[in-house]
């Protein structure tokens, strides 16, 4: 998937796939699955898995989500992405993140550091963005988790789904597991990723 300034965030190519990078207690799955779900509910096709290892919290994870305007018949890995999500930036040094991404791809960082200081540890011809997710959630959850701040973050370097639509699904989604405090603060973090993203 190209990205051009140009064009308006929000035209979706017919399926964009997304492969996201964290660590086992990072909620990649979680954010993987809750895309999907905003997703969906916005007329798309959706797909979202995880690739299990090491199920261990700190261990290397894999997940995946496809969005589609028609039905998906893909079933496996996504190892040609459009997107990479890097929700813990040590991973950079000990995977390569950037491998089969599209060319002028884009890649999505948790990371303080603006995106020039990320690119020195990728080799590719990607649109790299950061966002620093952890003080985000530190400060408006109580807690580093970082993924929901990297799905509003996502959703403004590419405008698949509204941000009013993925606040209000949160909600939908979460009402039953979270208090109604909890909600306003993922809602939050979403809200400040989505305002605060770095473009490289």
């Amino acid at each position: 998937m190209q990205y051009r300034r140009e064009q308006k965030r929000n035209e979706m190519k017919e399926t964009i796939e997304i492969r996201w990078h964290g660590r086992g207690g990072q909620g990649a799955v979680t954010a993987a699955k809750f895309l999907a779900e905003v997703a969906l509910s916005n007329g798309k096709f959706v797909q979202a898995f995880p690739e299990y290892g090491p199920e261990r919290t700190g261990a290397p994870i894999l997940a995946f989500t496809r969005l589609s305007t028609n039905p998906i018949n893909a079933h496996y890995s996504i190892t040609n992405p459009d997107l990479v999500v890097v929700l813990d930036q040590t991973l950079l040094t000990l995977i390569n993140v950037a491998q089969g991404l599209h060319k002028n791809g884009i890649i999505l960082v948790n990371s303080e550091k603006p995106p020039q200081d990320i690119n020195k540890y990728l080799n590719c011809n990607g649109k790299i963005f950061t966002v620093d997710a952890n003080v985000i959630s530190q400060e408006t959850v109580g807690r580093t988790m970082p993924n929901m701040p990297m799905v509003g973050a996502l959703i403004r370097v590419q405008e698949i789904i509204p941000l009013r639509e993925v606040l209000n699904c949160f909600e939908k989604s979460f009402k039953e597991k979270f208090s109604a405090q909890l909600i306003e603060d993922n809602q939050k973090a979403i809200k400040r990723a989505y305002e605060e993203v770095k473009e490289g």
